[in-house]
């Protein structure tokens, strides 16, 4: 008898040993393979082993394996429930665990220091910050709270959900400070935007003895990048080659250095770090490339991708979200289109950050009835999906589309937040829907849950501008409960252009120069309206304190795709091979539209491109007017229906827009130009903007 029943518990512990080797080393198939066996052998209702399967499913991503096993138990402990808690938590639901606390403290089964800390850790991913605290007065009475890993949890949930204050609290009460402790707080002043306090901490644990690991120099360098603190940055990577510390072998602390550098416009050195390093992580391929795109070296990102594309690297949803960013913000239309292919292929593809971002490029790429058919198809829509979607609407200056949205998403219970309000609000201004747009916004002002911003309050400035409302446009800001700033009065004097308000135009610009005297742009503006009445006294006097203080102005640039193949010009470009070609072009152009539409090149045209291109001789060769000059010689309107885009980094100059209202009656031919303010959709001699941008 003695004997049988040391060979079960010799079977038992084996079954159970097998078990959590499969769990450490996320070996799925073999696991399932022992739980036929457990089941076989008679275990299925033995609590350890249980445990161990739910641990196992749970660490092998298998959360609804590990909850079958969980539903079927007849007898559960601190650690069956715990265990559970830890896979939602690892799948990214927190909120599963939370509830299963809920239910376990209602089971009367009491928590332990692994259960209270799992979900400290599910309270910081989410940001519930009273959560968090009822946990954390549930660990100071049941006297969990001076354990190290709770007090370290307790650390950083607080600094996850932004009451850094309070992490402090904590970190000094800790009766005993292990490394974790250190990096915790350290991480948590990176994250929270004081850099300087993490780099005092970074130097005061060494003082008091303690070595830093690689995560203390991730996350001091993380502070490093925060506040472009690049000396000390450069400093610790110093350190670090001089005490033989192996940053190629690193991939956490060669990631921070990567982005320290990236974010720092040291691209040389990120290119370094990324070259040597001896295991390139997917974090530190996306940074790079998109440190490359954001400096405007696109071959360079775009090779990084064909390597990346060509390693056996397994694209997760960072990766796939950036690069949809990169290609949504340079309209690679080709590009976006040969990522969603890849992106269908890979489990990452159907998270939904993923499928809005291809969303959003999609409507970027001016491709809209590809972002309606995958945002209706989608199984799932958060607030994003939809937002995303109402912000494509009014790019395209459909207004009331966006607000049919926006009303069927509250039918689908989908509370919109800050950021769907303003979506919609822009929608409205750029249709000029100004009844609509004064209901909206009452609702936001009205709402208990959300708060207007100064850009909630500058869409009913520029909506009412737009209708020529000035005045009560001003009222808005003066009686507004925020601090007005200069984009709020920029928009109010955009408005004064247009319908040529000179004296609320100067009492605003007055009110700007104070504010921000040292932006071109304001000048411009200023300056047009002056000239606009005729004023060319005070027109050449701003003009003159532009050029006095040095100020200049971004460079206007287009882009247009063709054959896959991007080219990008400047205001009279002459680089490109076909320039002369170009140039030819669109002399024949003009002169047609001139003998047939009575179009002319008018110098005023030129004051009112608000932030390049200004003299009357460039207005022929604007890069809009290059590159869809190009896509003309090259064939592009050979085929049936299928627009031209191109894509400016400006606004488009009111010379050009009469010139590409032209082109688009005289080739029949749809003409689709994404500026900074919206897309102008060119038809038959019209644009969808109306004439108002």
């Amino acid at each position: 008898m003695q004997q049988g029943t040391i060979v079960v518990m010799k079977e038992r512990q084996k079954l159970a040993e097998l078990l959590r080797n499969c769990s450490k080393n996320l070996i799925l198939d073999v696991g399932k393979q022992v739980h036929g066996a457990v089941l076989r052998m008679g275990y299925a209702f033995d609590l350890m082993i249980n445990n161990d399967l739910i641990g196992m499913y749970g660490k092998c991503s298998r959360i609804k394996l590990a909850r079958s096993v969980f539903d079927k138990m007849l007898e559960r402990n601190v650690v069956s429930w715990t265990a559970l808690m830890c896979g939602y938590l690892q799948r990214g639901n927190a909120q599963e665990s939370l509830l299963l606390l809920s239910r376990m403290v209602c089971a009367n089964v009491r928590p332990n220091e692994f259960t209270l800390s799992t979900n400290l850790k599910a309270c910081g991913s989410i940001g519930a910050l009273e959560n968090g605290r009822q946990i954390h007065g549930l660990c100071g009475k049941s006297g969990f709270e001076k354990y190290p890993v709770v007090g370290n949890s307790i650390i950083d949930m607080y600094s996850r959900c932004g009451k850094i204050g309070e992490a402090e609290n904590m970190f000094h009460e800790m009766p005993e400070r292990s490394l974790i402790t250190w990096n915790v707080m350290i991480a948590g002043y990176a994250t929270g935007g004081f850099g300087d306090k993490s780099l005092f901490l970074f130097k005061q644990m060494q003082e008091q003895g303690e070595i830093p690991d690689e995560f203390t120099f991730a996350s001091t360098l993380k502070a490093c990048s925060g506040f472009k603190a690049v000396r000390e940055g450069s400093q610790i990577h110093g350190f670090l080659i001089t005490r033989g510390f192996l940053v190629s072998s690193q991939k956490v602390i060669a990631g921070a250095l990567i982005d320290l550098y990236v974010k720092s416009g040291n691209l040389f050195e990120a290119q370094k770090v990324f070259s040597q390093l001896e295991q390139k992580s997917v974090i530190s391929w996306t940074t790079l490339m998109v440190g490359n795109a954001q400096e405007g070296k696109l071959p360079e990102a775009m090779d990084l991708f064909k390597q990346l594309r060509e390693s056996s690297i397994e694209f997760d949803g960072f990766v796939l979200s950036s690069m949809m960013g990169i290609f949504a913000d340079f309209a690679l239309v080709e590009l976006g289109k040969q990522l969603h292919c890849c992106a269908v292929k890979v489990p990452a593809g159907l998270d939904i950050s993923v499928l809005n971002s291809v969303i959003d490029m999609y409507l970027k790429c001016g491709l809209i009835e590809e972002a309606e058919a995958l945002f209706d198809g989608m199984p799932h829509k958060n607030v994003i999906s939809w937002t995303v979607m109402i912000t494509g609407y009014g790019k395209y200056g459909l207004g009331l589309e966006a607000v049919g949205l926006f009303k069927k998403m509250h039918m689908d219970n989908v509370e919109p937040d800050e950021v769907s309000y303003l979506a919609l609000l822009t929608a409205c201004s750029h249709s000029g829907l100004v009844q609509e747009s004064e209901e909206y916004f009452s609702k936001l002002c009205n709402s208990n849950r959300l708060k207007p911003s100064v850009e909630h309050y500058a869409c009913m400035v520029d909506i009412l501008g737009r209708a020529g409302r000035l005045k009560e446009a001003k009222v808005v800001i003066e009686n507004m409960p925020l601090k007005p700033n200069v984009g709020i009065w920029q928009t109010l004097l955009s408005a004064c252009r247009v319908h040529k308000n000179v004296e609320i135009g100067r009492e605003v610009g007055e009110i700007i120069l104070k504010l921000d005297g040292n932006n071109p742009v304001n000048y411009v503006l200023m300056s047009n309206i002056f000239a606009d009445a005729c004023r060319w006294e005070e027109c050449e006097g701003l003009r003159g304190l532009v050029k006095a203080k040095g100020l200049k102005k971004e460079a206007g640039q287009s882009w247009v795709e063709i054959d896959k193949k991007m080219h990008f010009f400047f205001n009279r470009d002459e680089t490109h091979p076909l320039t002369k070609a170009i140039h030819e072009f669109l002399y024949r152009m003009e002169k047609k539209m001139k003998d047939e539409f009575g179009y002319t090149r008018e110098a005023s045209f030129s004051l009112h491109d608000v932030e390049e291109e200004t003299k009357d001789e460039s207005l022929r060769f604007h890069s809009e007017k290059l590159a869809i000059g190009l896509a003309l010689l090259s064939g592009g309107d050979e085929i049936e229906g299928k627009p031209i885009r191109v894509f400016k980094n400006l606004r488009v100059c009111g010379d050009c827009h009469e010139y590409i209202k032209g082109l688009s009656k005289i080739f029949k031919k749809i003409l689709l130009v994404r500026d900074a303010n919206r897309f102008h959709k060119f038809e038959n001699g019209a644009c969808s903007c109306r004439d108002y941008w």
